[in-house]
């Protein structure tokens, strides 16, 4: 059994690993904004933690994370607003890199997104963007930690029911619809998975086991 700490805990992809995690006996610690949606998280089997990210130190993450052996971030701004994509989806989630260390929580898994690189990073003036640079900052401030770190990268997100299989090397030029219930599948097996540690792992739903692909990593 495992600790775990979901940032973003009401999240639909969060909600989803959150019930997983805790259905098989992992202790599972969602932090959340509103506290609102506490009992929501409850309804997972894990437990509701009311923090607000985009503005708690790295003190007050460090001290969140107390017990915690992995770290997942499936937090997010939802766009719209420029500066507070950058403040979450940059800062924040650099300062829950930061906190981790701190706190000893060595295992740290990202949900990042398909086409995540500078590769294809669009225009400046394209509404896109700022998330677009923000996930991809963060992803090489993790990637550069002394975490033991997996980057998920789905694809289009849909509300599909589970399949448990990915395709490992989707065309971002085609459909790369990933169910929801997918990622959270991919989250959980790389939690198990050691293979995965360093590694960032692109899908969208396929036919090859959601196990082999976070094995096989791309």
């Amino acid at each position: 059994m495992m600790k775990v700490t979901i940032i973003g805990g009401h999240g639909k992809v969060a909600l989803l690993a959150a019930a997983q995690l805790a259905k098989r006996g992992d202790t599972v610690i969602s932090v959340i904004r509103n506290p609102d949606h506490a009992a929501d998280v409850s309804a997972t089997g894990a437990t509701p933690l009311v923090l607000d990210v985009e503005n708690a130190t790295t003190a007050e993450m460090a001290e969140a994370f107390q017990g915690a052996e992995a770290i997942v971030w499936s937090a997010g701004a939802g766009g719209g607003n420029p500066d507070r994509t950058y403040a979450v989806d940059r800062d924040a989630a650099i300062r829950s890199m930061n906190a981790a260390e701190i706190t000893g929580a060595k295992r740290y898994v990202m949900v990042s997104f398909l086409t995540a690189d500078t590769e294809h990073l669009v225009a400046l003036d394209d509404p896109f963007y700022p998330y677009m640079a923000a996930k991809i900052a963060a992803d090489e401030h993790l990637r550069a930690s002394a975490l033991d770190y997996t980057i998920l990268g789905p694809g289009a997100l849909t509300l599909a029911e589970p399949t448990g299989l990915l395709n490992p090397m989707p065309d971002p030029a085609s459909d790369t619809s990933t169910s929801r219930a997918n990622t959270a599948l991919a989250i959980v097996a790389a939690l198990d998975e050691p293979a995965s540690i360093g590694r960032t792992i692109n899908f969208s739903d396929g036919d090859v086991p959601v196990a082999q692909v976070v094995a096989a990593g791309n």
